[in-house]
């Protein structure tokens, strides 16, 4: 470990070796001889520099299966920032996967302060350069380093432990990865570590889904007439193996000249089970847009109805704009992602795409894809919203491509339309990979995990977890 040491503090020229030096390695082992505390093999502590070393130990008997937990306890200064860390041997090329448990007490935001990272060297502890996706490689300028990867946050049980937990493909030239567990500005914060696992696994199957949208526009005859005129176009986008299709918003309201609360329903209700009834028929799962009625409120919804015939959810429009406020439509106040068949799905209605919020929000809940029926606004704010949190996003909308305005589109994780309609009555669909990394070229790397281990704590004061001992 020593020599791996030296030889990362003397290849200064390498863009980041600096960091990588002194935040990888930091002089463990000088470190780690004053501690008298037995780790399990090959584990260490370290810390940036003694003034911020915060106490380590380990507890054999800890856990969630009482098989030993590391533990990391910070003073009262936010600056500490220290972590245990491992080195393991690794092939280029093949997969590994990580996982442990963590428990934290005291700490206002433990998805950025308890995190587990990845760092990826050769055998002479230097950084190496990233895998570059194929068919990329004349078009991705220069390659960038291989960034550290930053295991998310998994289901967490009723005892407080969370599951951390991701499949990585090794870059080309990595021999070894430095797995670090650490507990960082959290003042007063405890952090527990346990069951941690490295492995070598197999490549992840592939998630491939094919999202579509319908650019139609009800003709308004009759809130009922404005559901029917799907029926062929939904039959369409089967037949074209759609897995999703997304229709645009407040569909029974198109055009009929009535208030929403005089169009509104409830979920599920009329509306809902007629188009869960063509999900059934065509083995689709289907986004639409109404007016819900619930007791004496009004909101705007989206409702995913599933292949079975059933509402798998709705969510309500949170953000209004002032003409549904004059109506006396009330918002949302919520964000629901649903898990499908194929993978989860976040929804957002019109006016919750001008704000940076909402899909923030479902992509913090794990949506992989966003589906937005939108009546019509400024199509950056699609590019905006698929790019800022690297999910696919699918967008249906009822203005005239002619006007050079919203699109009904699938954004990928560049915030690009891969596909769109071009034609009242287009049928776009595009089939992609759920499981599929977006190569990022500007030395973030996986900017998904980046959204949830990087994004700021919650503004003010916020009450901390109770005490315990997380042992």
């Amino acid at each position: 470990m020593t020599r791996i040491l030296k030889t990362v503090t003397l290849v200064a020229t390498i863009a980041f070796a600096p960091f990588v030096a002194n935040r990888v390695h930091a002089e463990p082992t000088a470190i780690s001889a004053r501690e008298e505390v037995k780790y399990p093999a090959g584990w260490e502590p370290t810390a940036h520099r003694d003034e911020t070393r915060p106490q380590f130990s380990y507890n054999p008997l800890g856990g969630p299966r009482h098989q030993g937990a590391f533990l990391i306890t910070s003073s009262d200064s936010i600056g500490e920032n220290g972590w245990f860390q491992k080195p393991y041997a690794v092939v280029g090329g093949t997969y590994v996967h990580f996982a442990a448990d963590r428990k934290t007490t005291h700490v206002l935001a433990s998805y950025r302060s308890a995190v587990a990272r990845i760092v990826w060297l050769d055998a002479r502890g230097r950084p190496v350069l990233a895998r570059v996706p194929e068919g990329l490689e004349s078009t991705s300028g220069t390659v960038p380093l291989a960034e550290p990867e930053h295991p998310l946050d998994k289901e967490t049980t009723s005892e407080g432990w969370t599951r951390v937990e991701g499949t990585y493909q090794v870059p080309p030239g990595a021999t070894q990865a430095i797995v670090e567990l650490h507990l960082q500005w959290a003042p007063k914060g405890h952090c527990a570590w346990s069951d941690v696992r490295f492995e070598q696994t197999q490549s992840p199957p592939s998630r491939k889904v094919r999202l579509a949208t319908i650019h139609h526009v009800p003709t308004g005859q009759s809130p009922r007439t404005n559901c029917e005129e799907f029926a062929p176009l939904i039959e369409r986008a089967a037949k074209q193996r759609a897995d999703l299709v997304v229709l645009g918003e407040t569909i029974p309201y198109v055009g009929v000249k009535k208030l929403p609360h005089e169009v509104a329903e409830p979920v599920p209700g009329p509306t809902s089970d007629y188009f869960a009834s063509l999900a059934k028929q065509h083995g689709v799962h289907i986004v639409v847009g109404l007016y819900e009625q619930d007791d004496r409120v009004v909101y705007n919804v989206a409702a995913l109805l599933g292949p079975d015939g059933k509402l798998i959810g709705k969510y309500r429009k949170v953000c209004l704009p002032h003409r549904e406020i004059e109506q006396g439509v009330t918002p949302g106040n919520e964000y629901p992602v649903f898990q499908t068949k194929f993978g989860k799905v976040g929804l957002m209605v019109c006016y919750d795409g001008f704000f940076p919020e909402v899909a923030r929000e479902l992509t913090n809940r794990g949506a992989e894809v966003i589906a937005w029926p939108v009546w019509g606004c400024n199509p950056l704010l699609a590019q905006a919203r698929a790019c800022e949190n690297h999910v696919y996003l699918v967008s249906n909308t009822f203005c005239d491509v002619k006007a050079n305005w919203t699109i009904s589109a699938v954004y990928n994780h560049a915030g690009e339309p891969i596909v769109k309609a071009n034609n009242w009555d287009d049928i776009a669909i595009a089939e992609v990979d759920l499981n599929e990394r977006y190569f990022w070229r500007n030395n973030l790397g996986d900017f998904h995990s980046m959204v949830q281990r990087h994004r700021p704590p919650p503004a003010g004061n916020v009450e901390l977890q109770p005490a315990s001992d997380s042992k």
